[in-house]
């Protein structure tokens, strides 16, 4: 108990450090990143030590993660309130246990990141290029989730192709090494990770699957439905903070990272920024978003995006978009504008 207190008060201190004022609020919310304090996690790092929560009545706590699956177990089993994870692995959890669904109310990968990262000197260009090759993929990695749409969109023949589970942190060390041909990853984080263990930019693939016939959507906040029953205007004061956080960060990247940097001083501003630059640039500042406004869905893509999903998932009772994701905690459409 005392170092976890010891470990937090040091996080704030370094938040003090950049302006941020954190203090006791009314709700405590326990919330699951999908991964580590990296360039993409920075929204949430600002909206919670420039006050923003604090401001709804909040008393939010962000742990991370291990993959943009394990949030959604995470929230399951109670153990968190809410998370940030892949909305087509929540569908598929749904699908499977309909007593316990998960709530899906905040879209913030409108592209998602899902991606086969590969190298061009191993011989990996295209989709069809993996047959024949030995392909790393962490088991609870949202990207893999996707890997039987992916076969299926790019008429793959799976049997041609070695798949070795990987653990995250020897992913990208073992392509740049050679032990694997191509990985699974979401695309910010393999590229960068690929050229910081020394692999030329001009010999990575990166074949992102939104680009190769998966039309789906990313990574959404979660939240536990008794959590959201109790305490909805917590829920709606938690995305109203975030989308604030969120269009600073657009605006500002280098401003924002400087929080990642604070909470995870291992990491390099530099390539942290690079990292949430293509975050917002190719998953969160879409098209898509630009016209319907940060955190909403098309139902009529969602509702393509869930009979894609039935390609390669056998539903027990095929969900609606309208079933799969609730918009009702989200905030005003001018409150969630972004250019």
């Amino acid at each position: 108990m005392i170092r976890k207190f010891s470990r937090r008060l040091s996080v704030l201190l370094a938040f003090a450090a950049l302006g941020g004022s954190p203090t006791l609020a009314d709700t405590p919310i326990k919330f699951s990143l999908d991964w580590k304090f990296e360039g993409p996690a920075a929204p949430f790092l600002v909206a919670l030590e420039k006050g923003y929560f604090t401001e709804e009545g909040l008393d939010v706590t962000i742990d991370t993660g291990a993959g943009s699956v394990e949030p959604i177990n995470r929230v399951a089993s109670g153990a968190y309130d809410m998370g940030f994870g892949d909305i087509n692995s929540v569908i598929k959890f749904n699908d499977q246990n309909p007593t316990t669904p998960l709530k899906s109310i905040y879209m913030l990968y409108n592209k998602p990141a899902f991606s086969i990262v590969g190298r061009k000197s191993l011989g990996v260009s295209a989709p069809k290029d993996l047959e024949g090759k030995k392909l790393g993929a962490p088991a609870p990695d949202g990207a893999y989730a996707q890997w039987p749409i992916f076969v299926e969109a790019n008429g793959i023949d799976a049997t041609k192709v070695t798949i070795e589970n990987v653990g995250f942190p020897v992913r990208e060390p073992m392509l740049a090494s050679g032990q694997v041909d191509a990985i699974t990853g979401f695309s910010f984080s393999s590229y960068i990770n690929l050229k910081a263990n020394g692999v030329p930019a001009d010999d990575i693939t990166v074949l992102l699957m939104a680009d190769y016939g998966v039309d789906l959507y990313g990574n959404t906040i979660i939240v536990s439905p008794a959590f959201a029953e109790e305490n909805p205007e917590a829920v709606k004061g938690f995305l109203r903070a975030l989308t604030k956080a969120i269009e600073e960060t657009v605006a500002d990247p280098e401003a924002a990272v400087e929080y990642v940097v604070a909470a995870n001083p291992v990491v390099d501003k530099a390539t942290e920024l690079e990292r949430l630059q293509m975050a917002i640039d190719q998953n969160i500042v879409t098209d898509e978003v630009k016209k319907n406004g940060l955190g909403a869905v098309d139902p009529a893509r969602l509702a393509s995006a869930i009979d894609q999903i039935g390609l390669t998932f056998q539903f027990a009772a095929k969900p609606t978009a309208e079933s799969a994701f609730d918009p009702g905690f989200l905030p005003e459409a001018a409150e969630r504008a972004v250019e």
